[in-house]
């Protein structure tokens, strides 16, 4: 029998010799411990004042801020992810509890009505304890994404980590419950069981993930079998599409580089699949060349000047090393591009050189399933309704960019993709934007984060009616008019 882990020491993906930390895992007695809490919580964090509530976690951000260089710190030696980045993302997390926080009391007022029709008051109730299962590659904002919305409207939430990713949003989420009461926010650390165990908790009220396709259908399995409504945002395999008109600059290309590149590729909504007009295509390819000698530099994620960080572990590194090894087999086109920071040994730690592949079929691995590293296949295409339905091919339908001169052009091609969320001239983080809802269509996931559907996915819309006919002067007759009749 097969014993599971009780704890786990998470290497330093640039120097593997170096150990970030080791977490204890919780058992499933201590995430029923943990639930219990959070339900206790709850009652009393939902019965506050809205206006107290939206004061506590605005705190909460105040509080937080004052640690983002440490914090900041930690995400890049679990994670890979570079310094700038790291505090990047740690402070756009900030920026979203001060977002969900100022758009709540709008959000969350009773609405309805009280005239001749009748008095309707709609109401909006928190669901309960949030379980919430994040990722590594962005630990702190996917986290926050979760904990802000479900925080605002009278949740309480347990955030269980990544295992690749254990050390940096525990720390946010420790300083911001040192403002927020006693289990409103908690953290359980683990992995398979911890997720089972807190998915199937009968205190758990709602279920969000962020992750991969297997880990999502095994989530959204438990979660329906006690009929927990969850929210998934799975992967993507995004298509960018570059029309015969795109206007290049450098500072395009570089965008372009940085939305497939930026943390090493591994991030769900990067450009995974290059799709350039025939006629443009010698031209794109060296202008991205050019793009990444300035803009790419692989090396220590703690390096001042460094742009790309290792991948995340061994497994990942093997995985896209066979994957580029496999092109190079069928003959494909396999272009190193970047450069490596002056100091750096590539063989300590999980470094994978970014890459173009030029000359793949749409069948292909490494075109058809997401890499999700710094591999990044270019194709061409001669007509738009052709790269439209080789953009649409695939179950997944998280992001896609079109690039045009012609912005109303760009929407219309746009408007034929299939994607919960289509970028016109750039992509990946750059064109994110906190009053936009993200998340994918086809088996990229449900529900959505971001905008203001993303603080309504934790709440329910209850109804108070008393219809204008039954009232105190009205015209009742004993049975109502179907409604519409």
């Amino acid at each position: 029998m097969t014993t599971a882990p009780t704890s786990h020491t998470r290497e330093n993906p640039a120097r593997v010799d170096e150990s970030v930390g080791t977490v204890e895992f919780a058992t499933p007695a201590a995430v029923d411990r943990t639930v219990r809490r959070a339900a206790l919580a709850q009652v009393e964090w939902a019965a506050r004042p809205l206006e107290e509530r939206v004061a506590l976690v605005r705190q909460a951000a105040d509080h937080v801020e004052k640690h983002l260089d440490e914090i900041a710190g930690l995400v890049a030696r679990e994670t890979g992810k570079v310094l700038g980045d790291s505090r990047g993302e740690s402070a756009f997390a900030v920026a979203v509890l001060r977002h969900y926080a100022n758009r709540a009391p709008e959000l969350l007022r009773e609405q309805g009505h009280d005239d001749e029709r009748g008095r309707l008051v709609v109401r909006h109730r928190p669901f309960g304890v949030v379980g919430a299962i994040t990722p590594w590659n962005a630990p702190i904002i996917l986290a926050v994404l979760k904990v802000a919305p479900a925080l605002v409207s009278g949740n309480t939430i347990v955030v269980k980590p990544s295992p690749l990713a254990p050390f940096g949003i525990q720390r946010f989420l420790e300083l911001a419950a040192e403002v927020l009461p006693a289990g409103v926010v908690d953290v359980v650390q683990g992995d398979v069981e911890t997720v089972t165990a807190l998915v199937e908790h009968p205190g758990i009220s709602r279920v969000a993930f962020t992750g991969g396709d297997t880990a999502g259908r095994a989530i959204a399995s438990l979660a329906g079998r006690s009929l927990t409504p969850s929210v998934l945002e799975l992967g993507g395999n995004d298509a960018a599409i570059l029309l015969d008109d795109v206007a290049l600059t450098d500072a395009d290309a570089e965008r372009l580089v940085m939305a497939a590149f930026a943390t090493s590729g591994q991030v769900c909504m990067a450009i995974k699949r290059l799709y350039v007009h025939s006629s443009r295509l010698d031209e794109v390819v060296a202008q991205m060349r050019a793009a990444a000698e300035r803009v790419l530099l692989v090396g220590d994620p703690l390096a001042p000047d460094a742009t790309v960080g290792p991948v995340v572990n061994r497994a990942s590194r093997e995985r896209l090393e066979a994957l580029v090894q496999s092109c190079r087999e069928a003959g494909n086109q396999v272009i190193e591009i970047g450069g490596v920071a002056e100091g750096t040994d590539l063989d300590r730690g999980h470094f994978v050189r970014p890459v173009l592949v030029l000359g793949a079929d749409d069948s292909d691995v490494v075109v058809a399933q997401e890499q999700f590293g710094p591999v990044l296949p270019i194709q061409a295409f001669d007509e738009v309704d052709e790269v439209v339905v080789r953009a649409n091919a695939g179950d997944l339908g998280l992001g896609a960019s079109v690039w045009s001169a012609d912005e109303e052009r760009a929407f219309a091609v746009a408007a034929r993709l299939e994607a919960g969320f289509t970028f016109v001239n750039t992509h990946n983080r750059t064109g994110m934007s906190l009053l936009a809802p993200f998340g994918g269509v086809k088996r990229s996931g449900w529900g959505r984060e971001y905008g203001d559907e993303g603080l309504m996915e934790y709440v329910q819309p209850c109804v108070i009616h008393a219809p204008g006919a039954f009232r105190e002067g009205g015209a009742g007759s004993g049975a109502a008019a179907y409604p519409g009749t």
